[in-house]
């Protein structure tokens, strides 16, 4: 179910360091406290991560009767985990997968957009 998240209508990281030993209420709280919304809204996810980064949780905020706890520990790699003072951030579908798979979601380098030329001749 985490490695693909085309059910849900937005999928967010806390990033840094999260408490994994807390429970649905306490993330949820964590959820409200950060991003100042109330963690009332269906269908979205969200992911943190503690210091051993071969775990996370994924918080589904309510379904409409209650919340979702997900749990995916990674048998022999890590998370790619951004580790920022950057509270909250959206993850578009493709920096989803790569996190899934252990890639970093901030790829170093990429193509440049650039405009088409001028004079072609």
């Amino acid at each position: 179910m985490l490695n693909d998240a085309t059910c849900f209508k937005a999928v967010y990281i806390v990033c840094g360091y999260t408490d994994l030993r807390s429970g649905m209420d306490r993330l949820a709280a964590l959820v409200e406290a950060q991003t100042g919304n109330r963690p009332y809204v269906p269908d979205i996810l969200y992911l943190f991560c503690g210091r051993r980064t071969d775990r996370i949780k994924g918080l589904v905020l309510w379904e409409g009767d209650g919340w979702l706890l997900l749990y995916k520990r990674l048998s022999e790699s890590r998370f790619q985990w951004p580790r920022s003072l950057e509270e909250v951030r959206s993850l578009m579908s493709q920096q989803f997968r790569w996190l899934m798979e252990g890639l970093t979601i901030a790829p170093k380098k990429s193509v440049k957009p650039v405009g088409p030329p001028e004079y072609m001749g």
